[in-house]
């Protein structure tokens, strides 16, 4: 069962300047999230702090203590070069179970193999991760994800520059894996998908702009707002000042 997620108070950043100023919300169990905003505004912080990957500068995170977490970093972020087959990329997702230096077994070889087919790569496993194309990788990339079988996944814009047919199959994945129980967030920034696929959406802008259903969020008004926003910005200015610590906003309260 995944678990209630609390941000308290949260101000995320790098070198003293704050990425995310003071957000505070609450990301209920088996929820699918979409996280949009301009470039600059704090989304994929957010996403590495819930993964545990960036430290806050101020308050806290809630639920996740104890808790297995998958996440998918950006492609940019991966060595395409590094010598390694599908089916080695695919696996390491089984890592929770066998370690670094573990044997598969016959039964989890299998499960690999399934894995690929279900994202459409059948076939595939032999062959080196240099050797596919963006969208192949994203595939092999979400199989493994699939494998990690962690109650809370967050993925940083998994759908970006992929081909139409792609996106509709890995898209296809998220309701499933919210039927079983487990919280997905996902920056994106194709509003159609998030309409399309996303019950709930976090709008950021270095800081909260709103969250709730995705018909309340993606709103002309609150829009224009996260444009205003952003662009107010400082990137030079201080880390603001300590604020009180304010009461978790639940979805459609983000006003």
């Amino acid at each position: 069962m995944s678990p209630r997620i609390i941000l308290d108070n949260l101000t995320l950043g790098y070198d003293g300047h704050p990425a995310v100023h003071h957000l505070s919300l609450a990301i209920e169990p088996g929820a699918l999230v979409a996280i949009v905003g301009p470039n600059g505004a704090g989304k994929s912080t957010l996403i590495k702090a819930l993964a545990g990957l960036a430290r806050p500068l101020q308050g806290r995170i809630d639920g996740l203590d104890g808790v297995r977490v998958a996440y998918m970093p950006q492609q940019s972020a991966l060595e395409r070069g590094f010598p390694v087959t599908v089916f080695e990329l695919v696996a390491m997702g089984l890592w929770h179970e066998v370690g670094a230096l573990g044997r598969f077994s016959r039964a989890q070889r299998q499960r690999c193999h399934d894995a690929l087919a279900q994202v459409g790569l059948a076939g595939f496993a032999g062959r080196g991760i240099d050797t596919l194309s963006g969208g192949q990788l994203q595939r092999a990339l979400f199989a493994r994800l699939m494998l990690q079988d962690a109650p809370v996944l967050l993925l940083d814009e998994p759908f970006a520059a992929m081909d139409a047919r792609t996106c509709d199959d890995l898209l296809a994945l998220l309701p499933r894996w919210q039927r079983q129980g487990k919280t997905v967030l996902a920056v994106l920034h194709d509003m159609a998908q998030v309409r399309a696929a996303f019950p709930h959406t976090l709008m950021l802008a270095r800081e909260l702009v709103a969250y709730g259903p995705t018909p309340a969020v993606l709103t002309p008004a609150h829009l224009a707002r996260m444009r205003a926003m952003h662009e107010a910005f400082d990137d030079d200015a201080p880390t603001c000042a300590q604020g009180a610590a304010s009461a978790a906003v639940a979805p459609g309260q983000g006003e």
